[in-house]
C-alpha cells in the first residue's frame, strides 16, 4: 500500500507531501491543474525514463519518495532477497535527478538501477492511466486475465523452466544437425582426401629429406671424386697425413720425461690422429656407398613429385603440413561418424522435454478452458452493472504453436448491443466501452492477485450519469481489499471516496504552483457540488451532493 509520496521540484509542484488512506482515495480538480503530474511522478518513481526538462528549478535536484506499508508478498521477499535488499514491514523507494538529466534510484537507502524500479514497481502498483484500456486489446493482457483467473501462476512458472530446457536442447540438437548435413556434403570428399594422405603414408620430414637424397644421387660422381680426395689425401697419398701424424705423436712421445707441458701436447695431438682415422673411415663408407642408381632415383622421383603435388593441392609447403591435415581429417571423419549418436541422445533428450512441456501445456488449457465461462458471466454483470446492460464478453481459446506461455491463444470477443455478432474488441468497443469493461476485468483480476495498490487515472472518460455511479460503487467494493488511487471528474465516483484530495494551481511569487490538500467534510460536499453545477454551486448542487456522499 502507497501510504505517503513525496514530490520536490518536479514540473510545476514545488513541493508536495501527500498521505494517502487505505482504502478509495479520489483526487479531483480542474483539467490543467496538475492531476496527470502526480501520475507521472510516481511512473519516475517506478522506473520511468528521467529527463532533466522535468525539473522545476533547474539548479535544484527533483526528488520523488515513496513510503509502502509491505504485507505478505512472495514476489516481494524473493525479489528484496535476491537483490540484497533489507527486508522490512516499510519499503522506501526514492529518485533523484540531477540538473543534468541523471538520475539515481534508492530502495530502502540502497542504490539500485531502473530496472530494479521497475521489477518492484509491477508488485507494489498497478497504474491504470488514460487510454490504458487499449491494452485490454493486447491477446497478451487476455492471456495473462485469464490465467490469473485460473491460477496458473505456478503451473506458468514450471512452464517458463521446462521450456528453457527444451528450447536449450533443441537449439544444440539443431546445431549439431546442421554441422552433420555440412560433413555429410563433404564427406566423399573429405575421405578421398584422407585416403589419398593415409595412402602416401609419409613420415615426418620425409619429402624434405628425399630432395636432399636425390641432390646427392644427381651429382654422385663429382661427390664420390671429392670424397676420395679428402680420403686419399688422409690415408693413401704418396705423403698421407695420418702415417705422419702418427710419427709425429711418437715423436713427442720419446721427448715428453725433458718438459712438463709435452705430455699433454702428446695426448691433444693423439686425439687428433684418432679423430682423423675415424673420419677417414667415414669417408671411404660414404665414398662406397654412393652410386649413380637410376632405378632408385626413380622411385624417389616419383615419390617426391607426388608428394609435392599433395602439397600444392593443400597448400602447405612441408611434409609435417601434409601429415597434420591428415590427421585433421581423420578426426573430422571420427567425429563425424560420433555426432549420430550425440543428435540420436539430443533427439531423445528433446522429445521428453517436449512431452513434458505439452503435459504441463495441456494443464494450462484445461485450467483455461474451465475459467471462461464463469469469468465471462462475472464480467457480464458487471458490465450490466456499469450502464452497459446490452453488452457481452465472450472468450475464446485458439491452438497456436508451443511456446513459453502453452498452446494457445486468448481471444476476447465482445458484442456490445446483443447482436450475437461476436467480435475482436478493437474492431467493436468504442473508448469508453474498453475503459468499462477494462475496470470489470481489472475488479475480478485484482482479487486473485497480490496488487497492494491500483490506480485509476480518469478511468470514467465517456461515461457519466447511473453508469458513473454504478462505476464508483464497482471501485468503492473494489477498495474494501485493495488500496484505490483514483483520479476522476466525476461527481458520482468522487462521492463513493473514503479520502477526497483536491489538486489546485495557484501563484506564488509570480509563478504558478500545482498544490494539494485533503477535503474535509464541508470542502468535499462543495467540491462534489461544484463538481455537478459548476464554479459556484447552487443549493440544489449542495443539497445532492450532501447525498450522494451520505448514501
Amino acid at each position: 500500500m502507497l501510504r505517503k509520496i513525496f514530490i520536490q521540484n518536479f514540473v510545476i509542484i514545488d513541493k508536495l507531501d501527500i498521505s494517502f488512506g487505505s482504502e478509495m482515495n479520489v483526487i479531483t480538480g480542474e483539467t490543467g491543474a496538475g492531476k496527470s503530474i502526480l501520475m507521472d511522478a510516481l511512473n519516475l518513481l517506478l522506473g520511468q525514463r528521467a529527463d532533466s526538462a522535468m525539473l522545476l528549478q533547474q539548479d535544484q535536484k527533483c526528488i520523488i519518495e515513496g513510503l509502502f506499508d509491505l504485507k505478505a508478498h512472495s514476489e516481494i521477499n524473493d525479489f528484496l532477497n535476491a537483490n540484497d535488499l533489507d527486508s522490512a514491514d516499510e519499503l522506501v523507494i526514492r529518485r533523484e535527478i540531477t540538473s543534468n538529466g541523471k538520475s539515481r534510484g534508492f530502495i530502502n537507502d540502497t542504490p539500485v538501477n531502473v530496472s530494479q524500479l521497475k521489477q518492484l514497481g509491477t508488485w507494489l502498483v498497478d497504474l491504470h492511466q488514460q487510454f490504458d484500456h487499449l491494452e485490454i486489446n493486447s491477446n497478451s493482457f487476455q492471456r495473462e486475465v485469464i490465467d490469473a483467473v485460473a491460477g496458473n501462476h505456478a503451473l506458468l512458472k514450471s512452464l517458463q523452466q521446462d521450456f528453457k530446457n527444451y528450447t536449450k536442447i533443441r537449439d544444440e540438437w539443431s546445431h549439431l544437425k546442421s554441422e552433420q548435413e555440412k560433413g555429410l556434403r563433404e564427406l566423399d570428399y573429405n575421405r578421398h582426401l584422407f585416403e589419398e594422405l593415409e595412402q602416401m603414408n609419409l613420415k615426418n620430414g620425409e619429402l624434405e629429406e628425399i630432395d636432399a637424397t636425390l641432390k646427392m644421387l644427381n651429382n654422385a660422381e663429382a661427390f664420390k671424386s671429392q670424397l676420395s680426395v679428402v680420403y686419399l689425401t688422409l690415408s693413401a697419398d704418396e705423403k698421407p697425413i695420418l702415417p705422419q701424424l702418427k710419427s709425429l705423436v711418437n715423436t713427442l712421445r720419446s721427448i715428453e720425461k725433458f718438459h712438463p707441458d709435452l705430455a699433454l701436447l702428446s695426448e691433444r695431438m693423439h686425439a687428433a690422429y684418432v679423430e682423423l682415422s675415424d673420419i677417414s673411415e667415414d669417408l671411404e663408407r660414404i665414398a662406397s656407398k654412393v652410386t649413380a642408381d637410376p632405378e632408385k632415383m626413380n622411385i624417389l622421383n616419383d615419390r617426391l613429385s607426388e608428394g609435392y603435388k599433395l602439397m600444392k593441392k593443400h597448400g602447405v609447403q612441408t611434409t609435417d603440413a601434409l601429415i597434420q591435415i591428415m590427421n585433421d581429417l581423420s578426426t573430422r571423419l571420427h567425429d563425424l561418424s560420433h555426432l549420430e549418436i550425440r543428435i540420436s541422445e539430443l533427439g531423445q533428450q528433446m522429445q521428453i522435454a517436449h512431452t513434458s512441456c505439452i503435459k504441463i501445456a495441456s494443464q494450462l488449457s484445461s485450467n483455461r478452458k474451465a475459467s471462461l465461462d464463469g469469468f465471462a458471466k462475472k464480467v457480464n454483470q458487471l458490465l450490466h452493472q456499469v450502464g452497459m446492460p446490452n453488452a457481452r464478453l465472450r472468450i475464446q481459446l485458439a491452438d497456436v504453436p508451443l511456446s513459453i506461455f502453452g498452446t494457445d491463444q486468448v481471444e476476447f470477443l465482445f458484442d456490445a448491443n446483443k447482436r450475437d455478432k461476436f467480435e475482436p474488441l478493437h474492431k467493436v468497443a468504442s473508448g469508453g466501452e474498453l475503459s468499462r469493461l477494462m475496470l470489470c476485468v481489472k475488479s475480478l483480476v485484482a482479487k486473485k492477485l497480490e496488487m497492494p495498490t491500483m490506480i485509476f487515472d480518469e478511468i470514467d472518460t465517456g461515461i457519466s450519469g447511473e453508469a458513473a455511479k454504478q462505476v464508483g460503487v464497482l471501485l468503492r467494493e473494489l477498495s474494501t481489499a485493495h488500496q484505490l488511487i483514483t483520479i476522476t471528474h466525476q461527481a458520482q465516483i468522487a462521492a463513493k471516496a473514503s479520502a477526497h484530495f483536491f489538486i489546485y494551481k495557484e501563484v506564488f511569487e509570480n509563478r504558478v504552483r500545482t498544490n494539494v490538500r485533503m477535503l474535509n467534510m464541508d470542502e468535499r460536499i462543495t467540491a462534489i457540488a461544484s463538481m455537478l453545477s459548476g464554479e459556484k454551486p447552487t443549493a440544489a448542487a449542495i443539497q445532492n451532493a450532501r447525498e450522494m456522499v451520505s448514501n
